[in-house]
């Protein structure tokens, strides 16, 4: 897997940096051993900012089921437009997908962004 391409300023180990299109093929690929979970964050979105905290207050309980990816998705939107082509959901900012034995299994934006949901998904 080539997921540490870059390291984003502040993040901590748990996640993985999306930042070439060719990272949603190995995310769908490493979704068949192990849940993945995408954040497509807008750093420009004050509802954006608040969905990405919450995710981080339990970001030590999610990266125990996930492998966890980041994306700026901002300065990365070829990787946002191969994740909407690979997920078939339309783009949204913020928005968390999930991704399980290859396919997509959840999705939310917005508001609808909620770790406790995250957590409670059968994934096994």
């Amino acid at each position: 897997m080539i997921f540490f391409r870059k390291k984003q300023q502040g993040l901590s180990s748990n996640w993985h940096i999306l930042n070439e299109q060719d990272q949603v093929n190995e995310v769908l690929e490493a979704s068949k051993e192990r849940p993945q979970l995408v954040f497509k964050h807008s750093t420009r979105c004050s509802i954006s900012s608040m969905a990405w905290h919450r995710i981080l207050a339990q970001e030590e309980a999610l990266a125990n089921t996930y492998d966890l990816h980041y994306l700026d998705l901002i300065a990365y939107r070829p990787v946002t437009d191969a994740i909407t082509q690979a997920s078939g959901i339309p783009h949204a900012s913020p928005q968390v997908l999930v991704f399980h034995k290859g396919k997509l299994l959840f999705d939310a934006s917005h508001h609808l962004i909620e770790p406790e949901a995250l957590m409670a998904l059968q994934v096994a």
